[in-house]
């Protein structure tokens, strides 16, 4: 049979090593799915794949072994997922019984969020949503994660957009007994932020990356939550030919500038991208381009707190392959 590759990508079908079989995308923002959906997943699984269904590292589900001809049936038992993951967020899709409109931007990645976590500062859930409603659908590559913490348990530094949960730490002097105990964790196990003079604890906002640690290991509730901020970081990713981490973009912003700053993200791509690649990642856009373009752009019509950082330029670094391997013993 013939089939439009573009469309069937598009509509968040695989292309497969295996000639007239697809492999379906279920988008899951957040990773957070009902389980009476998990009746959709099997009966698709079961009467049209292989009757398995692989779980992807972005936190969405994947249905192999489906006959491109059985597309449209598919779609059609696809519908009340669709409708009640992406309706209730307030996404504007069309037709739910024609499948997913797009699958350029990918699934929006989170960790567990304050719900459980105790090192959490927020609900990691209904930012995902917020930004779910932003940015989708969109047919441009974007990988978006976010991390309730700067422990960045869900790897928010291999996207093109990470962002991570700050709080700002509030000192009650009139509780500290200067035990050092705040002074020692945020040596061992953060930036070394804090430090004590005249038995007064004393943070360096600089190095402090809203880590909550002096908040949870205080024995005398000195330190206390503030207000919830938010870190973004950018530009990371695998692959063969530039893998590396993300770089810090921005600190202490917050929420409604997380969200402005990715639509404006889209534009940036929107002006940039190479139009004659399949797709292009926002790392190497940026590469071309330079960072000084790209956060002239992205930060267009942003007003940044009196709090925020912005980094002024950015050590686009990585690994390539004739600089590190070479080094490699025969």
């Amino acid at each position: 049979m013939t089939y439009n590759a573009k469309k069937l990508i598009k509509n968040a079908y695989r292309i497969t090593k295996d000639r007239g079989i697809t492999c379906l995308r279920i988008r899951i923002p957040g990773g957070e799915l009902n389980v009476k959906h998990f009746d959709n997943i099997k009966e698709i699984a079961e009467k049209y794949g292989s009757g398995n269904v692989h779980i992807t590292a972005r936190q969405g589900l994947e249905v192999p072994g489906i006959p491109m001809e059985k597309i449209d049936e598919v779609n059609k038992l696809l519908a009340p997922l669709i409708r009640d993951m992406e309706k209730k967020i307030g996404v504007n899709i069309q037709d739910e019984e024609a499948g997913y409109p797009s699958a350029g931007t990918r699934n929006i990645c989170a960790c567990i969020g304050n719900q459980v976590c105790p090192y959490s500062f927020f609900d990691t859930k209904e930012l995902t949503y917020k930004i779910e409603k932003a940015i989708y659908p969109n047919d441009y590559h974007l990988k978006v994660a976010i991390s309730g913490c700067p422990n960045d348990c869900i790897k928010a530094h291999l996207q093109d957009v990470g962002i991570l949960g700050m709080v700002e730490p509030v000192y009650d002097f009139s509780r500290c007994i200067a035990c050092p105990v705040c002074v020692d964790v945020c040596h061992q196990r953060a930036t070394g932020a804090l430090s004590m003079i005249n038995y007064s604890i004393e943070r360096d906002t600089k190095r402090c990356i809203g880590c909550g640690e002096c908040i949870l290991e205080c024995p005398n509730k000195a330190w206390n939550w503030g207000n919830t901020y938010f870190q973004v970081v950018i530009l990371g990713r695998g692959g063969k030919l530039n893998p590396r981490l993300a770089r810090p973009f921005l600190s202490w912003v917050d929420e409604d500038t997380v969200i402005k700053v990715l639509k404006n993200i889209y534009d940036y791509i929107d002006k940039y991208i190479d139009r004659s690649l399949p797709k292009e990642l926002l790392g190497y856009i940026v590469d071309r381009t330079g960072y000084q373009t790209f956060k002239e752009e992205v930060l267009k019509d942003v007003e940044l707190g009196e709090k925020a950082r912005v980094a002024r330029y950015m050590d686009l670094g990585g690994y390539y392959f004739d600089r590190n391997h070479a080094l490699m013993e025969e």
